[in-house]
């Protein structure tokens, strides 16, 4: 077994199932392996322009409208009608009791601007659900010892027990799942701007959670980041390189006052891009879809540019839309003769899954997994058939005319097994559809395996992508917040509102 792989699969091990940070380590291990090197391009291609384009009906009637509203609602409601600890220490998964991810509390913290700007819930409430977190968060201990600490030098461990908000067994300090807390208290420092005793409140724990966060510590390997650190072990022996989700994270590192990495960071970042084509679309490659998203939440990449981008001539905003694109005509091509796949069912992410088994299943042996980092590329393919409401909805920004459709076929298609009160479930996989015992979810026979659970961490994009294309809020509240500003100058990035924006790197 590499190195990669055995980190893999201890991460597969941690708590109840396979977890989400499966994902991240399914990616560098890919990035273990080497990357392709990158083909020539013209230095002066011109960048891609994101002009408005006629919508299908489809899109743009009040029925789709309604649909859209009422699973954003939906989806926001999970993450406010959770009470007691769980409101403030947000679970990984839900009805399943788990422990707190760290990085589903960056979504709640997301989650509550949003409501209160929806009017779904009143703003003063919204901030002090905001506070209570970020309050939480930063009296929570935080020592070299493990035990009964919730982080180290401003970073937090990757799962939490929510009784207690210590860390979750021997899972690793996190600098992804960090950085995803701190975007969500960014975002929540930015929006909450009113001079009222609770919203300053909420800025000044913003501010101080995020000036704490050691990251030039970090920089064990230097320019490079870790993924991680234990009390036992001391640094994960990996650092991120290669595009994936933790693009946030460099330019986070790269924006501190306090701590702020050195050297060239993103160039040694971009080093390990790979380039190349899957049906039909050029673009960078990383195989689940989640990559081309979690960044894109909080940072509108639209219309700006770094040295790789410019190269090939488009920004990071069209390499998700092509990312997308590619998806759907993998789905619509269905190599692998799964059930359901076409314009009605597409999108690979990680996510929960049926079983981990092979079955053979007419005639034809098929092999499932629980949680898995499953997603179509050039990089790889990994797919059991089980796709994930999530991989879609996450980007409606991109193209809302190839998810939108397909989001309400999903409900059309399978009613109350995918779609409730709280949104869609996790996952679903119409290939599996013999009764057969599963660890998780149910199985319907002649329909296929659904989860009953939602976990924070795929609600999230959900929400928030839904919101950046109905309204661009969370883009247009981060386009002020100067951390993310310096963050993004520092890492070289050029053009657009950034041009406009206050400020100096």
């Amino acid at each position: 077994m590499s190195a990669g792989a055995a980190m893999i699969d201890r991460a597969l091990r941690v708590g109840p199932a396979r977890i989400a940070r499966a994902a991240a380590c399914v990616m560098l291990a890919a990035a273990l392996i080497g990357s392709a090197a990158p083909r020539p391009a013209c230095a002066d291609a011109p960048s891609r322009r994101h002009t408005a384009r006629p919508s299908p009906a489809g899109v743009t009637s009040r029925a789709a409208i309604a649909f859209v509203d009422s699973l954003e609602r939906g989806t926001f409601r999970w993450f406010w009608d959770l009470r007691g600890i769980d409101s403030v220490l947000t679970p990984d998964r839900e009805p399943t009791r788990s422990f707190s991810s760290v990085g589903a509390i960056g979504f709640a913290l997301t989650a509550y601007p949003i409501g209160a700007e929806r009017g779904w819930v009143r703003r003063d409430a919204a901030a002090r659900r905001a506070r209570a977190t970020l309050e939480y968060l930063w009296r929570a201990p935080q020592d070299s010892s493990g035990g009964a600490n919730a982080g180290y030098r401003g970073f937090f461990y990757h799962f939490l027990v929510p009784e207690t908000g210590a860390r979750f067994k021997d899972v690793e300090l996190s600098t992804i799942d960090t950085a995803l807390l701190l975007a969500g208290a960014l975002f929540c420092e930015s929006y909450f701007d009113r001079r009222n005793p609770v919203e300053a409140r909420v800025r000044a724990l913003a501010e101080s959670l995020y000036a704490r966060a050691d990251w030039r510590w970090m920089q064990v390997r230097p320019p490079t980041l870790a993924l991680g650190w234990t009390p036992e072990k001391g640094f994960l022996p990996y650092d991120w390189r290669g595009y994936d989700e933790a693009m946030l994270l460099q330019v986070l590192a790269l924006g501190a006052t306090r701590h702020p990495v050195e050297g060239d960071v993103w160039e040694a970042w971009t080093r390990g891009y790979r380039w190349g084509t899957f049906q039909g679309e050029e673009y960078i490659g990383f195989a689940p879809l989640f990559g081309y998203q979690y960044s894109h939440i909080w940072i509108d990449f639209r219309g700006i540019q770094d040295d790789y981008t410019k190269k090939r001539g488009i920004d990071y905003f069209e390499n998700s839309r092509r990312a997308t694109r590619a998806q759907h005509a993998y789905a619509l091509a269905n190599p692998g003769g799964f059930r359901g796949y076409g314009p009605r069912l597409w999108g690979l992410s990680a996510c929960d899954g049926p079983i981990d088994s092979a079955l053979v299943l007419g005639g034809r042996s098929r092999e499932f997994h629980t949680y898995e980092a499953r997603g179509a590329s050039f990089v790889r393919v990994t797919d059991d058939g089980t796709i994930a409401p999530c991989a879609a909805a996450g980007s409606i920004a991109f193209e809302p005319e190839l998810v939108i459709p397909t989001l309400r076929a999903m409900r059309e298609d399978f009613g109350a097994d995918a779609f409730g009160a709280h949104g869609f479930v996790d996952a679903l996989n119409p290939t599996l559809n013999v009764a057969v015992r599963v660890p998780q979810g149910r199985i319907v026979p002649g329909v296929g395996w659904f989860d009953t659970d939602r976990l924070g961490i795929d609600q999230g994009p959900i929400l928030a992508m839904i919101e950046n294309w109905r309204s661009g809020l969370v883009w247009r509240v981060m386009r002020r917040n100067p951390h993310m500003i310096r963050g993004l100058r520092r890492a070289g990035f050029r053009g657009g509102w950034l041009t406009a924006s206050p400020g100096r790197p």
